[in-house]
């Protein structure tokens, strides 16, 4: 599938989507929200992928938040429709596990979409933020409810109210990403994440992904029974057959998502 706003390919078991808007800094209109979707519904198809790799053109900017020349024109009704929340949140509940390689600014939306990977890397030139307030408006695709959840309540309201933008390292101390490396280690150390998740059972990472987002959200006894529903799913399945057949005959498993 051709693209505009964005470059989508795949190294052997990766799948990578680039946004590609350069000179917007990456931007996030609308149709790259749509590209983005269309990008993932083109990859779930592919069985050889295992894991997404998520970045941005250019050493600049991963993506430096919503286009601000249509979000001066937004109304109030049409800030009622989903657009990027939806796009994000199919981001989040994606069926593969999901890896934001931030490679600059990550602004408003641009951290707001990081937040929905599983996992998030930054080159040390990155700078991230949700400086909405300064707009007269409030990260509104997530970005409340996302960064509390990720690095708590306190540090996630001082960062929302004062609009601070933060260096990767700082970003790396408060566990808002993974890594902090130079530029050109980025998409190695992304890959380096990549590789040792695509080793593992399909389906348990998938179950994985959703007992810890469900779970989060709901008091521990419902948590504990979700997640024991998606293990007792997985001991009927091929892959924990043979996860621990490979395992006793000291070998590496051949899972098939089944």
């Amino acid at each position: 599938m051709t693209y505009k706003n964005i470059l989508v390919h795949q190294e052997r078991e990766l799948g990578f989507i680039k946004l590609n808007r350069p000179e917007q800094r990456n931007a996030l209109n609308i149709e790259t929200l749509q590209e983005i979707e269309k990008a993932l519904e083109e990859i779930k198809a592919n069985q050889d992928i295992r894991v997404v790799v998520i970045t941005g053109s250019g050493e600049k900017s991963f993506a430096a938040g919503a286009d601000i020349k249509e979000l001066n024109k937004r109304t109030m009704i049409e800030a009622l429709q989903p657009n990027m929340t939806a796009t994000f949140r199919k981001i989040e509940e994606y069926e593969k596990p999901t890896i934001a390689a931030i490679n600059g600014y990550a602004l408003g939306g641009g951290l707001e979409l990081a937040l929905t990977c599983d996992i998030r890397v930054a080159s040390l030139n990155a700078k991230m933020g949700l400086p909405e307030v300064g707009l007269g408006i409030i990260p509104g695709a997530g970005g409340t409810q996302r960064l509390s959840r990720t690095i708590g309540k306190g540090k996630a309201m001082e960062l929302i109210l004062t609009g601070e933008v933060i260096s990767a390292e700082e970003a790396k101390d408060i566990g808002l990403v993974s890594a902090a490396v130079p530029q050109e280690e980025l998409i190695e150390k992304a890959k380096e994440y990549a590789s040792k998740i695509s080793i593992k059972g399909p389906l348990a990472l998938r179950l994985a992904k959703t007992a810890v987002n469900r779970g989060i959200d709901v008091e521990m006894e419902t948590a504990l029974y979700l997640e024991k529903l998606s293990q007792t799913i997985l001991m009927g399945s091929y892959d924990k057959q043979e996860g621990t057949q490979a395992f006793l005959d000291k070998r590496k498993p051949h899972f098939k998502g089944e």
